[in-house]
């Protein structure tokens, strides 16, 4: 089945960088449309970057040009880069194959000096 397991968060300053990595099992990556999304305290789940299988990366307005979604087919993994990092990026980040329901532990950012 669909596993997920989310790393790479952690406490960084305002204009820093993390790399978030996501390790699937039970499918491969490489034939899956892959996603970022996050969910902030208080707020719901939203959207954050899109790797489709075919056609072009996506990203919601509030990250596009400061994030970057990768996949690493031979380590079966999802990379989100985080660049610029404001405090409104602060949530627990979570990646998702699109066509299933399942969902890994997430991994806590906060950007806070």
């Amino acid at each position: 089945q669909v596993q997920l397991v989310e790393s790479g968060g952690g406490l960084v300053q305002p204009g820093g960088s993390l790399r978030l990595s996501c390790v699937a099992s039970g499918f491969s990556v490489s034939i899956a449309d892959m996603g970022w999304y996050r969910q902030a305290p208080g707020a719901q789940r939203e959207w954050v970057a899109t790797f489709p299988r075919f056609g072009r990366n996506n990203y919601a307005d509030s990250v596009r040009g400061r994030f970057t979604i990768s996949i690493d087919n031979a380590k079966n993994t999802v990379y989100l880069q985080m660049n610029s990092l404001k405090p409104e990026d602060t949530a627990v980040y979570y990646c998702k194959r699109l066509d299933s329901p399942a969902w890994g532990q997430g991994t806590q950012v906060t950007v806070s000096s």
